[in-house]
């Protein structure tokens, strides 16, 4: 017999109990995560980067 952890238990045991636990898993990373950039507002953002100071809370 193969050892399981008591974390991967829970894992096998609760996506036994709810089949559609990954589908919804999925539908949540697409809403936050899979995003379509656009690369000219991307380029338009790091040419408009302000140099950090070395110390940020001095004020000269």
């Amino acid at each position: 017999m193969k050892y399981e952890s008591e974390a991967s238990q829970f894992l096998t045991q609760l996506k036994n109990e709810r089949p559609h636990l990954e589908g919804e898993q999925r539908k949540g990373r697409s809403l936050l995560w899979d995003k379509q950039l656009d690369r000219t507002l991307q380029e338009g953002f790091e040419k408009a980067k302000v140099p950090q100071k070395p110390y940020v809370y001095q004020t000269k």
